[in-house]
């Protein structure tokens, strides 16, 4: 599979440490974090699954079938990988509270858990959650002292908070797409695609800007004309069909990129997307690291819609172990 972001800028230099990730689903554990409270009553069951080896898609699916209501009836905050083991909240909107036995369903399915129950007011939505917490194991480490060392530094400083290569799709075929669909005006009601594709060509635009300001050196720095978040970190364009809000020199680099991506460009202005900010920077919370021979495990809470993917960028040259199965 063609990396992407192969071209992009990295903070601390490109690692000198190799490493392998996702041999087993093990060595990818996320728990998914909502961060407010269920009401404890209300139509829609929420059920906390942990799954080995499932989409999110899939179990949501099956569970409708269980249920005997239809798969757009259940919720959920964010898609989690299949080639991992992961916890989230699914709600099932359940109006006269019949709740099946799910018994038959969790032993024909030994992959899926269901780890806890509420009740809730409100169906989940995607977006609806604060973050989600990481365990990643890295395997076959080349240098476990050196991958430490950039984990440090890590800690200390952050990431550039790229969005990952799964945003992008195999080999960037979204990416493709997105430009053909501003390329010929293609209009759709596959509002799925759509979404896809205007989230691709934001996206890209937005990794290109970050790392425009690496190979400037100020990332770490302020632009006059910056825009700041609310917690003092420097933000870079979620492209719209408005002008940028930056100012001197901070619009004369984005603005760089964006006359750059025509196509993509046409496609967001197409669909009149609104602009939007997004930090440079990503600092992942309560990292920690362990070793274990030429292996290194590592912990960290990440805040919803940051990759996890960016932080192992920055501390390794990682193969991802593709699986068919």
């Amino acid at each position: 599979m063609t990396d992407v972001l192969n071209e992009l800028n990295y903070l601390y230099g490109k690692p000198a440490v190799s490493a392998k990730f996702k041999a087993s689903n093990e060595d990818f554990i996320v728990k998914e974090v909502l961060g407010f409270e269920f009401a404890g009553e209300g139509e829609h069951l929420m059920l906390r699954v942990r799954k080995n080896g499932e989409n999110t898609s899939f179990v949501a699916n099956e569970l409708a079938k269980v249920c005997g209501i239809k798969s757009k009836d259940i919720g959920w905050a964010g898609l989690k990988d299949r080639h991992a083991i992961t916890e989230q909240w699914l709600s099932v909107h359940l109006p006269k509270k019949n709740v099946p036995d799910f018994s038959a369903f969790l032993a024909q399915y030994p992959s899926i858990e269901i780890v806890a129950t509420d009740w809730h007011n409100k169906k989940l939505r995607p977006g609806d959650l604060a973050g989600n917490e990481f365990e990643i194991r890295l395997t076959e480490v080349s240098d476990v002292e050196g991958l430490m060392e950039r984990v440090a530094k890590v800690s200390e400083s952050g990431v550039p908070n790229y969005f990952g290569q799964q945003r992008f799709g195999r080999d960037g075929n979204n990416v493709t797409e997105a430009k053909r669909w501003g390329r010929e005006n293609v209009r759709t009601r596959n509002q799925n695609k759509r979404s896809l594709y205007l989230s691709a060509a934001r996206s890209w635009i937005f990794n290109q800007i970050v790392s425009k300001r690496l190979e400037q050196g100020c990332f770490n720095s302020e632009l006059p004309g910056d825009i700041l978040d609310e917690t003092g970190l420097i933000t870079a364009a979620l492209a719209g069909d408005n002008a940028l809000p930056t100012q001197d020199a901070a619009m004369a680099l984005e603005q760089s990129i964006v006359d750059g991506e025509p196509d993509l460009m046409a496609l967001i202005r197409g669909n009149r997307m609104r602009h939007d900010r997004r930090a440079i920077v990503l600092k992942p919370e309560a990292l920690n690291s362990d070793s274990d021979g030429q292996a290194v495990t590592l912990s960290f809470f990440l805040d919803s819609g940051s990759f996890a993917t960016s932080i192992l960028r920055e501390l390794a040259n990682v193969e991802e172990v593709e699986r068919q199965f």
